[in-house]
């Protein structure tokens, strides 16, 4: 349907295929039956077919399924589309009989369609099936769009993704590449011990990151509840409890947040612990994981995301946060021992920054607005300031850092990785700061878990925890420019 298809035009549409629908009842056809046997599909029979040369036949019947996605002259001619490509059908009366060939101008254009055939290859050299009969499979009451591809409300591509995939193959490989991507993270990881697991996606508290929640209710416990921000607590308690030293879960999450063409509010993450070893080795296994997703899938490590040659081949480049900032703003925030110092460097370049803002905040403001848009190529950016990171390890040799790493591709973080705190005294000390700053930052945890602090007094063994973002990589190996074009079904604020 073009934009210039009125809502009486389009209910005109409707209504002459309602007709069909009840002729084709008239007629004794179900037109949505149970099943069909399907033996093939559209990319076997090009496969199988490919030598077939132009005017040759065979012999053998095959079943096919898909949609109508054209018609030429008056039904002869049908184009047909299942998931795995296009097909051309050829309907001819001395193939069918007079009585099925009545039933030809009863099909249009969406209607999905089983059909029985041999194969031929055109004069032309199109490989088609010759119909020796069709079934209707469901009849399509509504008309596809003329006009999709490149429509100026790209909204309306998001708002109704099913006639996306429908009318843009590129979109449906997209969404074929994500599923693979995750199956190709779930077999790494398998492959090198790791268990996968499942946590809670309803919390008690909110934890295991820095983000405003999601609030529901419970009314069987007469209790608010919070939908999971981050696995992290709960996974980190599956260590204390011995269950594996690896585990990891693919996990959903939902942060009460902006959306933008990097954010959506009901995310898919990867998070991963293992347990006798620190972030130096979480940085390992990004590169190593990352990498080889791209050789597995595209057969190269060498990528292009919008036009920028990305390079994933490791090692990959590793720079302190302080160093960095340095490198890009000349200024050294090692050398500032607080944060009005900090601070009056920061608004020297530019920086706004908080009257409360501590020495860390600071830091991490300058390096977000000053550094981050330079990190095109795969770099680690380790040594986090301790005041904004509260689940990691204090740094051994700098007590205002932890052993913290994020990974950033094209300017965008990919994955979040510690040297995980497991000293039950100080992880207490720190939820107790997050806390007290509750009324200036929303986004902190309004109470202790006093439940996971009571695991960490048990004993953790040291490990290293590791985040990544899987619809932000999948952005990155399918050249995706939003989040939303990752996503089968992003967050959308209703059309009023």
């Amino acid at each position: 349907m073009s934009e210039k298809t009125t809502q009486s035009s389009l209910e005109t549409l409707r209504n002459t295929r309602i007709q069909k629908l009840n002729d084709l009842i008239d007629n004794g056809v179900n037109p949505y039956p149970y099943t069909f046997n399907r033996t093939a599909c559209a990319a076997d029979l090009h496969e199988k077919y490919k030598d077939l040369p132009p005017g040759g036949e065979d012999s053998k019947l095959f079943n096919v399924a898909g949609r109508i996605m054209a018609m030429r002259n008056n039904g002869m001619f049908i184009d047909m589309v299942d998931s795995s490509g296009k097909i051309q059908l050829f309907i001819h009366q001395d193939n069918v009989g007079e009585e099925k060939l009545k039933l030809l101008k009863l099909l249009d254009v969406g209607d999905i369609l089983g059909v029985s055939g041999t194969m031929r290859r055109t004069p032309r050299g199109e490989l088609s099936i010759r119909v020796k009969d069709f079934k209707i499979l469901s009849k399509s009451l509504l008309p596809l769009p003329e006009k999709w591809h490149g429509l100026t409300d790209v909204e309306a591509r998001y708002r109704n993704r099913y006639l996306d995939m429908i009318m843009n193959p590129e979109v449906r490989e997209t969404f074929l590449k994500r599923s693979k991507i995750i199956t190709e993270i779930r077999n790494y990881l398998i492959s090198r011990g790791f268990l996968e697991v499942e946590t809670p996606m309803l919390h008690p508290i909110a934890g295991g990151a820095t983000a405003r929640p999601f609030i529901t209710y419970h009314n069987t416990l007469d209790m608010k509840m919070y939908l999971r921000i981050a696995p992290e607590l709960y996974l980190k308690r599956l260590l204390v409890g011995g269950l594996c030293e690896k585990i990891f879960e693919i996990n959903r999450s939902f942060r009460n947040e902006g959306i933008s063409p990097k954010h959506n509010p009901e995310f898919t993450m990867l998070e991963l612990y293992q347990a006798y070893v620190d972030y130096n080795e979480m940085m390992v296994l990004v590169e190593n994981l990352i990498s080889t997703l791209a050789q597995n899938i595209f057969g190269t490590m060498e990528i292009e995301y919008q036009g920028i040659p990305i390079n994933l081949a490791p090692p990959w480049q590793r720079i302190t946060m302080i160093g960095a900032v340095k490198k890009y703003t000349n200024i050294d925030f090692g050398q500032f021992l607080s944060a009005p110092e900090a601070a009056q460097e920061a608004e020297k370049i530019g920086v706004h920054v908080g009257k409360d803002d501590s020495w860390g905040v600071i830091l991490d403001k300058v390096f977000e607005e000053k550094v981050e848009p330079h990190l095109i190529q795969p770099i680690h950016i380790i040594d986090y300031p301790r005041d904004i990171s509260p689940l990691a390890k204090p740094h051994r040799d700098d007590p205002r850092l932890v052993e913290r790493f994020e990974t950033r591709i094209n300017g965008l973080e990919f994955a979040n990785a510690f040297s995980e705190l497991t000293d039950p005294i100080d992880q207490r000390r720190r939820f107790e700061r997050q806390v007290e700053q509750k009324e200036t930052n929303p986004e902190v945890p309004s109470e202790i878990d006093e439940d996971y602090v009571k695991a960490l007094e048990y004993g953790m063994p040291p490990a290293g925890g590791l985040g990544i973002g899987i619809d932000r990589l999948v952005m990155l190996l399918t050249n995706s420019v939003s989040i939303r074009d990752v996503i089968s079904f992003p967050t959308l604020k209703p059309r009023g």
